[in-house]
C-alpha cells in the first residue's frame, strides 16, 4: 500500500487505461468524480464495474467507502459508457448514473446532466412515437390519409355492374411503379415509402429507419483504439451506393416569376454568379401520391463574394434573425438556390448550355454543399429511430438549357451522400467538376470502402471502387416550376425599379441604406400602408436596423403581413416607433434639400491658397478669420 493511506486503482475503458489515486477512506462518490477528471469526460455517463464482463458494480455512493466495497491496491475496474453519444437506449441507464444525475454538486455543472431532447445525433427508439409532436405539419396530414389511387370502371375490362370491383378498377397502392411510370414520376414520395413499409402484416410494428454510419463503433473493449486496432464489431460495413426509389420533397414552385427574376437581377447587372436561401412553406403535392410540394414566397441572399466563375460564401452575423422573422411570417427554410449563367448573346438572351447529361448535373462541390444544408435541416420522422431522417432541403440551380435559355433545376441528394458528408467521407476532386472522391483511410479516421455499380465495355455490370466517383449516384431529381396562376405571399410591383433594394448586394444602387429607405416610402406613398409594408427584404432591413431598434416592435407588422389585414397595419403604423422613423425621414429629406439649396461661394484657386491652417489644431480656417474655429487660438 502507498504511503498516507492512499491506493492506486486501474481504471481500464473503451479509451484506454488510467491510474487513480484515491484514499482508502473516500467514498464511492469520490472515485467517480477522480475518474471523471481523468479521463476528461463531459459528462457523467459512465458507470465503474469490479468484472470485465461488467458485473458487480460499484453503484455511486456517499456512505460506502473505497475499502469496504473490496478495493485493494493496484486493483483493475472496468468503466462503461451508459449515457451520451455511444448509446441508443434509455434502459442502459445504471443506477450509478441515476444517482448522479439526480443530485447537485459543486463538482460539475447541471450542463453535464443528460439532456432527452431528440437531436440529430441522438437515437432513442423506444420514444420514437413521442416525436410525432415535433414534426411538420404537412407529414401529420399525410400520415392521415390513405393514399391508394382511385380508378373509374373500365368499361372493355370491367364485367360487373357500378357497385362491384375487379383487378382492372380496384385502388391502386401510391407506390405501384405502373402508375407512376405512366405519369412520368421518377421516384415515389417519402410517404408513399413509409406506407410501403408498414404495409405488411405487422403493420409497420417493426420499422426502424436509421441512418447510414461511416464511422467506427466507439465502446470496443477487444482491442486498442483505432489505429491501434479494428475487428468486425466496431469497423463499419463497406457502403454500395444504389439508386433511392424515394425522394422527400417531390416539388418545388416558385410562386412567381418575379422571385427568380429579382434574383437573377444581380447575374444581369454583373456577370456574377449568386446563391440565395429559399424561404417558404410545405404542402401536399396534389399531382404525386402522398407527394410534398415546397412553395417558394422570398429569396434571402446571405453574405457572399462571387465572380464570374465562383461563389465563396461568408459568415453570416443575421442568420438566427432572418429564421426568427420569417417564422413569424409563417415561413422556413426550405431550399438553397444558385446560377451557373454564362451569357453567349446579350442582344439575343441566350446563355451557354454547359450543364447535361454529357457534363455533369450538379459537381462535386455543390453535392457535398447540399448535403451538409441537408444534414443541418434534417428531417423528423416518427419512424427513425433517432427521432430524424432524411431532408426536404431542396437544391435549385439555375443555368442553360440545351435550347440556350434560362431555366432551372431542382435536385436532392439521397441519404446516403447525407452520411458521407456528415461523416466526412466524401471530397471533390481538382479537375474533374463531375467526380467526387471518397477518402482514405488515416490514423485519425477510418472510411469504409464505397462502391458503385456500372456496366463495362461488354455490358457486364462490375462493381467500381468509389476513387473516383460519379456524382450522379448521390442525386435525385426534383423538379421546380412556377404556378399558371402566379400566388403572392408579398405584394407584386409593376417595375423592378420599385422593389426594396436585397440584402448583402454592394453593388451601386443595391445597398440596403437609410438613404433607399427614404427613397423607397417616397415612391411608394399612393400605395397602401399593407402593400408598402409586403416585402420580406424591407421587412428584414427594418427588424435588423441598428440606428432604431424595431425587433421587439415588430410583431403586430408581421402578423398584419402575413394574414394580410389592413385594418392591422394601418393601426401599427400610428405606433410611436413607425412614427419617430417617418420624423428622422422626414428630418433626414429636409436636410437634403436645404444643403442642395444653399448658396455656394466659390474662390479661386490663388484665394483658396490663403486659408490658413492651425499649427494648434490643423484644421483649415478662412483667410478672413484672426483666430482657428475650433480650438480658439490666434493665428501664427
Amino acid at each position: 500500500m502507498s504511503k498516507g493511506g492512499k491506493i492506486v486503482l486501474r481504471v481500464q475503458s473503451p479509451d484506454g487505461t488510467k491510474r487513480v489515486d484515491i484514499p482508502e477512506t473516500s467514498n464511492l462518490r469520490e472515485l467517480y468524480e477522480l475518474v471523471h477528471a481523468a479521463f476528461s469526460f463531459s459528462d457523467y455517463g459512465f458507470a465503474l464495474f469490479k468484472e470485465r464482463n461488467c458485473t458487480k458494480e460499484l453503484v455511486s455512493s456517499r456512505s460506502q467507502s473505497v475499502k469496504e466495497s473490496g478495493l485493494n491496491h493496484g486493483d483493475m475496474i472496468y468503466l462503461k459508457h451508459i449515457a451520451g453519444p455511444s448509446t441508443s437506449k434509455e434502459p442502459e441507464r445504471s443506477s450509478s448514473v441515476a444517482s448522479i444525475a439526480s443530485t447537485s454538486s459543486s463538482s460539475f455543472s447541471g450542463a453535464a446532466g443528460f439532456s432527452r431532447e431528440p437531436t440529430p445525433s441522438t437515437s432513442y427508439g423506444a420514444n420514437a412515437s413521442a416525436v410525432l409532436n415535433g414534426e411538420d405539419s404537412v407529414d401529420i396530414e399525410l400520415y392521415k390519409q390513405d393514399g391508394r389511387i382511385q380508378r373509374k370502371r373500365d368499361e372493355k375490362l370491367c364485367r360487373h355492374n357500378s357497385n362491384g370491383c375487379c383487378v382492372h378498377c380496384s385502388p391502386l397502392e401510391p407506390w405501384d411503379e405502373t402508375y407512376l411510370k405512366e405519369q412520368k414520376i421518377k421516384h415515389f414520395s417519402f410517404h408513399s415509402h413509409l406506407k410501403k413499409l408498414t404495409s405488411g402484416v405487422d403493420r409497420g410494428k417493426f420499422v426502424a429507419l436509421e441512418d447510414l454510419n461511416c464511422k467506427i463503433k466507439s465502446g470496443c473493449r477487444d482491442h486498442p483504439p483505432w489505429p491501434k486496432g479494428i475487428c468486425s464489431k466496431c469497423q463499419p460495413s463497406a457502403i454500395t451506393l444504389n439508386r433511392q426509389a424515394y425522394r422527400h420533397i417531390d416539388n418545388v414552385m416558385f410562386e412567381n416569376t418575379g422571385i427568380v427574376e429579382r434574383f437573377l437581377n444581380y447575374w444581369r447587372t454583373t456577370g456574377h454568379q449568386r446563391i440565395g436561401m429559399l424561404f417558404g412553406t410545405y404542402e401536399v403535392h396534389p399531382d404525386v401520391p402522398l407527394g410534398i410540394r415546397a412553395r417558394v414566397a422570398a429569396i434571402y441572399e446571405p453574405p457572399q463574394e462571387s465572380t464570374r466563375d465562383s461563389i465563396l460564401l461568408l459568415e453570416d452575423e443575421h442568420e438566427a434573425e432572418v429564421d426568427e422573422m420569417a417564422r413569424l411570417l409563417g415561413l422556413r427554410r426550405v431550399g438553397w438556390i444558385f446560377t451557373d449563367l454564362l451569357a453567349e448573346n446579350a442582344a439575343a438572351g441566350t446563355v451557354k448550355h454547359v450543364r447535361g447529361i454529357k457534363t455533369h448535373f450538379l459537381t462535386a462541390q455543390e453535392c457535398i454543399l447540399a448535403g451538409h444544408l441537408q444534414n443541418k435541416y434534417p428531417n423528423r420522422c416518427k419512424y427513425a429511430n433517432g427521432g430524424y431522417f432524411g431532408s426536404k432541403f431542396v437544391t435549385v440551380c439555375v443555368t442553360g438549357d440545351d435550347k440556350k435559355q434560362v431555366h432551372m433545376e431542382g435536385y436532392a441528394v439521397t441519404a446516403q451522400c447525407m452520411a458521407l458528408v456528415r461523416d466526412n467521407c466524401l471530397i471533390p476532386t481538382k479537375d474533374a467538376p463531375e467526380l467526387g472522391y471518397i477518402r482514405e483511410s488515416s490514423d485519425k479516421q477510418y472510411v469504409p470502402d464505397v462502391y458503385y455499380k456500372e456496366k463495362d465495355v461488354y455490358g457486364n455490370e462490375v462493381q467500381r471502387l468509389g476513387r473516383p466517383l460519379p456524382v450522379e449516384y448521390l442525386l435525385v431529381d426534383v423538379p421546380a416550376s412556377t404556378p399558371m396562376v402566379p400566388l403572392f405571399t408579398f405584394h407584386e410591383r409593376k417595375d423592378v425599379s420599385q422593389y426594396f433594394p436585397v440584402e448583402n448586394r454592394m453593388i451601386d444602387g443595391h445597398i440596403q441604406d437609410f438613404a433607399a429607405l427614404s427613397d423607397y416610402l417616397a415612391k411608394s406613398r399612393s400605395m397602401d400602408f399593407l402593400e408598402c409594408m409586403s416585402d420580406f427584404h424591407l421587412l428584414f432591413y427594418l427588424y435588423r436596423m441598428d440606428m432604431l431598434p424595431m425587433k421587439s416592435q415588430m410583431g403586430p407588422l408581421l402578423e398584419a403581413v402575413r394574414t394580410k389585414d389592413k385594418a392591422a397595419a394601418n393601426e401599427w403604423k400610428n405606433q410611436e416607433v413607425w412614427r419617430t422613423l417617418e420624423q428622422l425621414i422626414s428630418a433626414s429629406s429636409h436636410h437634403d434639400d436645404s444643403s442642395m439649396s444653399n448658396d455656394v461661394e466659390f474662390v479661386s484657386a490663388g484665394e483658396a491658397e490663403q486659408n490658413w491652417t492651425c499649427n494648434h489644431c490643423t484644421f483649415i480656417n478662412s483667410r478672413e478669420l484672426p483666430t482657428c474655429e475650433i480650438c480658439n487660438l490666434p493665428r501664427v
